[in-house]
């Protein structure tokens, strides 16, 4: 069963959420970090992004860095000013993307069960991502964004959330890509039927920050290990969301060359397994990928993977990468072949289009988005998704709530 613990939250004063509040520290590159918090000195990347105000030739992973990321902490705590909770709470974090409305609940989360898998997961960790989140936990002593979690929707949760959400919000502001970000701390009544809530939701499931979760596991190591002097570090913040509430976007795929073959050569050899017709940049259901190739859009209906396959290897990303990205383009281990790039769905269609007319990839494959279900399902079953398979939409903005360890 799911357990949440209310945190005392270290929060900017609501004057200066909108300007504390930054993206999550990896969804940009240092170039495009050191842009968007230029002429900001509030904003969070300097502390999530601390290379940004050293030289550019800065190593991104030198002890530098984790000590300018320390410095940065201690000036912004002061100068946001950010301050912390009187008393352990619970938040709710509402996210409006346009029309979609996500509404969740932000604490803190079992390490233990994060190691146990009760906590589930689909995705494998990169070492040197874990190694640095975790140098820059035990660095600043503290959580600085929270991990993306789901669940299987609960009536009883949904109705205390809708009454905590009666009262005024904490924060509640506009960031500059256009999603409004709300945030209410809730009254001592409602986060006790909270917990109780949440200990009848039979599993938690990791949507986004794998490698945050894997970092706090590793810290609680460092700090006071399994069985060892209980402290904050046991837990790790995050925000659950519903599962019928959330958003997942497709996550492209482009190709640099062609390995050989020709639009005409690639095409004939892709119609001889599945079925190839001119179509549209957005792919009408699942089991349909679109593909731009030589100026034009095709619509490839997959031949399904064999009813014996796995959750995982049954998803349209496996089916393309075992039948067209591997035999036909040569595309090896996608998380260290170079020859690939991903595309997240929020930037459209219209980017994979731009980078094969700019010459810059050859052939660009858009995907219906993997359904929160299959998540669950592979999850449950113990499976690995492919990597790059998701991509959630709105993300939620570091620094608006952190978890002092």
């Amino acid at each position: 069963m799911a357990r949440l613990f209310p945190f005392r939250a270290l929060r900017p004063a609501p004057a200066s959420a909108a300007t504390v509040a930054a993206v999550p520290y990896d969804v940009v590159n240092t170039d495009e970090a050191r842009a968007l918090a230029a002429g900001q000195p509030l904003s969070f990347l300097h502390v999530s992004r601390a290379e940004i105000d050293l030289p550019a030739d800065t190593d991104p992973y030198s002890p530098a860095v984790y000590e300018k990321a320390v410095a940065n902490f201690a000036a912004l705590r002061t100068a946001a000013p950010l301050e912390v909770e009187s008393e352990p709470s619970l938040y709710i974090y509402r996210l409006r993307m346009g029309a979609h409305v996500q509404t969740g609940v932000a604490a803190c989360f079992s390490v233990a069960e994060y190691d146990t898998d009760l906590i589930k997961k689909h995705e494998r960790t990169r070492r040197d991502k874990e190694d640095d989140r975790t140098r820059h936990i035990l660095a600043v002593r503290g959580q600085t964004g929270p991990v993306f979690l789901t669940y299987k929707a609960s009536a009883d949760v949904d109705a205390i959330v809708a009454r905590a959400m009666v009262q005024l919000p904490l924060f509640n502001f506009t960031a500059p890509d256009g999603i409004v970000h709300t945030i209410w701390r809730v009254s001592a009544e409602d986060r006790d039927a909270l917990v109780a809530a949440y200990a009848a939701i039979p599993a938690l499931y990791i949507a986004d920050g794998h490698h945050r979760a894997a970092s706090a596991a590793r810290a609680r190591q460092e700090l006071g290990g399994a069985g060892k002097t209980p402290g904050e570090w046991d837990t790790f913040l995050a925000v659950a969301f519903p599962d019928n509430q959330m958003q997942v976007l497709a996550y492209n795929r482009v190709v640099k060359d062609f390995a050989g073959e020709t639009p005409a050569s690639l095409l004939q050899k892709i119609a001889a397994v599945h079925t190839v017709v001119p179509g549209g940049a957005v792919p009408s259901r699942p089991g349909v990928v679109s593909m731009f190739l030589g100026g034009t859009w095709h619509e490839i209906t997959l031949t399904p993977a064999p009813a014996s396959a796995s959750p995982s290897d049954r998803l349209d990303v496996s089916v393309l990468q075992d039948t067209v990205l591997t035999p036909f383009l040569k595309i090896g281990d996608v998380r260290s072949d170079k020859r690939i790039d991903f595309v997240g769905g929020a930037r459209g269609t219209v980017e994979l289009e731009t980078l094969v007319n700019s010459g810059k990839a050859a052939v660009a494959f858009s995907l219906f988005p993997v359904r929160v279900s299959d998540l669950m399902e592979i999850s449950d079953s113990g499976g690995i998704m492919p990597p790059k398979s998701t991509w959630f939409e709105p993300k939620l903005r570091d620094g608006l709530l952190s978890h002092v360890i």
